[in-house]
Order: structure tokens, then sequence, then C-alpha cells
């Protein structure tokens, strides 16, 4: 029997973030119809500050896949040359159940995080909104980059991080990759001001963009912390915005940014107006009023990385791309590839 590997570099080829923007629309849309079993992700703490091993599965009905993503994430590798996010997603057929790719996660991670983003911004941002600020100077910060200049028609990028030089860094290169200018602001109140489109995408634990900073009208992807102990967005951030998730079972147990405000007592389950699939379904609305403060709080889904995965095998397998290695049992007469 064989597999394909899929590197990190051959999955930036595969998986353009035009193409993963529409792949994450019909997902989301399928996840909202019922579509696809999504059990909480299972996180094992390790040694370290904030230091996790994550295990997420998924089924989806269409395309019928399976697949589950083991990764670690360590916050600390930003200062150690090393991603954050690092594993690998295990896709699989459903007819005998085979193994069909192993696919390095971190590049999945970056692009489909961003990519959803972008779903959400399309849905959730004032349809003229182009005034841009990221916070956060890493991987995220760059693809959603990317994600907003497909989502919106950006004139303004500003960017801020905690790490100056790294911020410097970025505004530098992304200035190269997108022939845009990308202003370098010293604080994360100035990078916000005025501002209609906000990205958080740092590693803080603690609040990096506060409530009484936000113009009304902005839209904020919040992507940086994906467990219940971290936020990076303060209570009034929150509790002044309408709430959308990517799954709202996963909100309620894992978003540290919806669960301080609700442990303050001032947001309940109810602030959650709905999910990014159920606005795709034309079950709810999006965004109400011009000068409403919007809020997508992102957490990842495992359906997402197996609909990623489904859709690089298929592109590799038609350009001829990765390496297939014989795993299993190679006594079976699995089909060629």
């Amino acid at each position: 029997m064989k597999t394909l590997i899929v590197n990190h570099a051959e999955v930036a080829q595969l998986l353009p973030m035009r193409e993963c923007i529409a792949v994450m629309e019909q997902t989301l849309t399928a996840l909202a119809r019922g579509d696809a079993v999504l059990p909480l992700r299972s996180v094992l703490r390790l040694p370290g500050e904030g230091n996790v091993l994550g295990v997420m599965p998924a089924y989806l009905t269409n395309p019928a896949a399976a697949g589950i993503k083991v990764i670690t994430v360590f916050p600390g590798n930003q200062f150690a040359g090393y991603e954050s996010h690092q594993g690998a997603v295990l896709l699989f057929e459903m007819q005998n159940g085979r193994l069909l790719s192993i696919t390095d996660a971190s590049a999945i991670t970056a692009i489909r995080t961003a990519a959803v983003s972008a779903v959400a911004t399309k849905l959730l941002a004032r349809p003229d909104a182009g005034d841009l600020a990221i916070l956060g100077s890493g991987t995220q910060a760059r693809t959603h980059l990317e994600a907003m200049l497909l989502a919106r028609s950006i004139r303004r990028v500003r960017v801020w991080s905690r790490a100056f030089e790294h911020a410097h860094a970025f505004a530098a290169e992304q200035a190269r990759a997108h022939n845009i200018a990308v202003e370098v602001m010293e604080t994360a109140p100035q990078a916000v001001a005025g501002a209609d489109i906000i990205c958080t995408t740092t590693a803080s634990k603690e609040p990096v963009l506060r409530g009484e900073w936000l113009t009304p009208g902005a839209h904020i992807n919040a992507v940086g912390s994906s467990i219940r102990a971290a936020r990076e967005l303060d209570t009034r951030a929150v509790a002044q915005a309408r709430l959308f998730v990517d799954r709202r079972e996963s909100a309620l147990n894992e978003a540290g940014d919806f669960l301080f405000p609700k442990q303050e007592g001032a947001i309940d389950d109810a602030h959650i107006r709905g999910e990014i699939g159920e606005i795709l379904a034309g079950r709810i609305a999006g965004r109400a009023a011009p000068d409403e403060i919007t809020l997508f709080k992102s957490l990842g889904l495992a359906v997402e990385d197996v609909a990623s995965a489904h859709h690089i095998f298929l592109r590799a397998q038609a350009r001829g791309v990765g390496t297939w290695v014989e795993f299993g049992d190679t006594r079976a007469h699995a089909a060629s590839p």
C-alpha cells in the first residue's frame, strides 16, 4: 500500500490562498448543514510555558474523507526559529480505510486559518472596508495579509508586534511580496486607530486589543488564541461586538476570548450570534448595520484540515507532486498511485 507524503513547500504550491478560501466556504457550509462529524480536540499539556500536543479528528461526508491532525503548539518557537505549530495531517479514504496521505500540518494551518478569516471578512466586514491593522508579525500575520488582500480592496496596512524588529522585517518582506506599503506602528493603539479590519495573530496570553481603541464599523478576526487560558481581546472589546465563531461548541469550551468575559459576567452564551457556516448556509444574517463592530473568533477546526488535505491530495495526484512511500501491509494489493 502506498501513501503520499506532502511537505511544507509542496503544500504552499498545492493550496493557494484563493483556492483555500473556496474550499473553506464549502467546508463551513457543510458543517452547518450537519455533513460532518467533529468532536472537540484533545489537548495534552506538555512541559514548558504553554506547550501542548493537540489531536484533532474529523469526518466529512462530501468529499467522503476522514482525517486527523496531530500537532504540537510551542508558543516560544517564534524566538527559536521554528514554527509554533508543527505536525501532520493524516487523510484516510472511506472504502477500505486506507491512509492516503501525510501532509505537513504547519503549512495547512497557516493557510486555512487565514482563508477562514477571509471568509469571515467577506461576510462581516463593511463592503468599503480597506484600512487593515495586523497585530503580530509571524506566520499568521503573513498569511492573513495575503487573505485580507483577497477578501477586500485594501488601501492601507499597519502592523504592530511586541518584537519591534520583527515587525520591521515583516513590513519590508510583505511590501515586496504584495507591492503595497506596510506601516510599522510603535503601539497597538496606533495600529488599530481608525482601522476597519483588524487581525489579531499573536501568541499573547493577555489582551493586545482593547475595546476603547475600536472604531465603529470595525471587523475583527481574532485567531491567535486557541485555548481557554489565553485571550487577545479584553472584555470590553468582546462585549461591544457582535460575535461569530467557526463552531459554537468549540467556542463554548475552548475560546479564552469568549470564556474570560463570560466568567466576568459581561456576556453569556447568547452573545454568540452564530457560526460562519450558518451565514453561508443562509440560516442567519451577518453584519446588521454599518456602524456595528463585528468579531470573528477563530479556533481552527479539524474539518478545515481534512478538507485542505483532501484538496491537496487531489492536486498532488494530478500534478505529480509529493513522494509516494510504502506504508502498512505491502502484501495487500493496493491500487497504484
